[in-house]
């Protein structure tokens, strides 16, 4: 048989088992502290979600993840970013709903144009739509607070653990009640973010359709859930989550695609003096007596290490890449009963023209004010409701739920010209289907067919326009990119999968069981989304456990 190859590094090398963002991130943090590090990426480009392809001659998708604003401005500023090529477009307007009967409604971060056109439904809608939004962003900087540390580690009371460990719990949970009291008049805004389904919340403070259909859907995305199921009020918090230039509520293109984010990691942390391997599949995490040390390959090659740090989703590290019976049983249970279910289709599009709708007709073919944001095809609540409730019987929606992104709208470094990029976002689509298999291309075909039908009868012609297509269902996300069930956040962003309850409970610190092992993707704290701060934190962690 072949001869295996045992690399031997030094033991103080970490290895990042994965090159998505925040695995290039905890390695730039890593290498800028003095710390030799290689980061091991199985396909043939770094970036994980966020990835520009040219799946289309020509055309440059961004292939998963495709909006930028939850960035932490901080990795941006200390990994110096910007010198490395990132450059965010910001979008104005930023979200257009069009409805069938002729009307439609325009949003952005102009306030006279978002009371103009929220009046056309609803005058009182119109005065109270700056009010939500500034709660809204009172309770957003609150969570803001805690993405750049470490949860309260609650597991501290349930263990055998130190007086120094439960003293820091102590003090964790003593920091959020103090913080909470400083919401003053939101506070009871922030206990309905916590616990009440989304249409609750927007019932209150609105009565018009498409207002609350194109809010709601803030609530829901890459979720398998509805507006009206408990919890999902807190995913509303992404509206106004999105920072570009310092600027609040505002999500951006980046040029040349999302892989702008991760290429200007990369570049930054080949500076640093980071290894980067691509085309090398990890296939192995190798423990010995509850430590670890080292990863194999495909292929059998080894390379030894004391300090791994997966990026991987939690699921994939602790059911295929560690030796299970190496792991607490209490921890594995919690790993294996995570939710990972997706309701997420993707689609990448090339088009040879902008799609012309119907209730807000292009001009000379050029991108219009209703190309630029979030084409929100879903006109009102109950919609969202049916498209979800068809899911629920393990079926694709009848009538599912689309956004819509044209990034050639401002960025014609994508397309070439007179051509544009079209990204759906299309929700829902479970990832286990009841009668049909995302296996089988026709029915996959027949789900494509049914979404672009949805959109024609908005914007007649859209099929014509169609030049070339990268269908990703949530079966495609998994075995493209390694996210478990198609989960676009490495797991449901649900409040007893957020915090300290991530990955599981008594495990939120980025350390595993293992002696050497720890995590750094978004199956860690915050969790999902193109933020880093799962990164960052990671590597705090690790540079405090690992001293020089």
């Amino acid at each position: 048989g072949r001869r295996k190859l045992i690399l031997h590094l030094k033991m103080q090398t970490a290895l990042v088992v994965g090159g998505g963002h925040n695995g290039l991130i905890t390695a730039s943090y890593l290498a800028k502290a003095g710390r030799k590090v290689r980061v091991l990426e199985r396909r043939h480009t770094v970036g994980g979600a966020a990835v520009t392809e040219e799946i289309v001659p020509g055309f440059k998708f961004s292939r998963a993840s495709y909006l930028a604003g939850l960035l932490r401005p901080s990795i941006i500023d200390e990994l110096k970013l910007r010198d490395h090529g990132l450059k965010f477009i910001p979008r104005n307007p930023s979200s257009f709903t069009p409805m069938k009967d002729g009307r439609y409604l325009l949003m952005g971060p102009d306030e006279q144009l978002n009371h103009k056109e929220i009046s056309k439904f609803s005058k009182k809608d119109a005065e109270m739509y700056p009010l939500y939004e500034k709660e809204l962003s009172k309770i957003s900087r609150f969570f803001e607070q805690f993405l750049d540390e470490e949860p309260a580690n609650l597991g501290a009371f349930t263990k055998k653990t130190s007086l120094g460990e439960k003293y820091d719990a102590l003090m964790a949970m003593s920091r959020i009640g103090y913080r909470a009291a400083s919401l003053g008049s939101a506070f009871p805004g922030f206990l309905e973010i916590m616990t009440a389904p989304a249409n609750k919340i927007l019932r209150k403070w609105f009565e018009s359709e498409p207002l609350i259909s194109t809010l709601a859907t803030d609530s829901i995305i890459g979720a398998l859930l509805s507006p009206n199921v408990p919890g999902s009020g807190y995913v509303l918090l992404h509206h106004v989550m999105g920072v570009t230039e310092g600027k609040e509520g505002i999500w951006s293109y980046v040029e040349g695609g999302m892989g702008g984010i991760t290429q200007a990691i990369a570049k930054s942390a080949k500076t640093l003096g980071v290894e980067i391997q691509t085309d090398t599949h990890v296939e192995k995490i190798n423990t010995s007596n509850g430590k670890i040390t080292g990863v194999t390959l495909k292929g059998g090659e080894q390379i030894q290490s004391d300090l791994v740090i997966s990026n991987a989703t939690p699921h994939h590290t602790f059911t295929q890449l560690v030796d299970q019976a190496a792991l607490p049983s209490d921890f594995l249970t919690q790993i294996k009963n995570t939710d990972y279910r997706s309701g997420v289709t993707k689609i990448n599009l090339a088009l040879d023209a902008l799609p012309n709708f119907t209730c807000y007709p292009t001009q000379d073919g050029k991108p219009g004010p209703q190309h630029r944001g979030t084409i929100h095809i879903c006109e009102d609540s109950n919609w969202i409701e049916k498209a979800y409730n068809d899911s629920l019987s393990g079926r694709v929606s009848r009538r599912p739920v689309i956004e819509m992104t044209l990034p050639s709208s401002l960025d014609p470094t994508v397309a070439p010209t007179g051509k544009h990029v079209c990204q759906l976002f299309v929700q829902y689509s479970p990832t286990h289907l009841e009668e049909n298999s995302w296996k089988d291309p026709e029915f996959k075909k027949k789900w494509a067919e049914t979404i672009y039908d949805v959109i024609e009868e908005y914007a007649p012609g859209f099929k014509k326009s169609i030049v070339g297509a990268d269908v990703l269902t949530p079966l495609d996300l998994e075995n493209i990119f390694g996210l478990t069930g198609g989960n676009i956040f490495h797991g449901a962003m649900g409040l007893d999968q957020l915090f300290w309850s991530r990955p599981a409970f008594g495990y939120s610190s980025y350390k595993t069981p293992i002696q050497g092992l720890y995590m750094c993707g978004a199956g860690t704290h915050p969790g999902g989304g193109v933020m880093g701060a799962c990164g960052r934190n990671a590597a705090k962690r690790i540079l405090k456990d690992n001293p020089k």
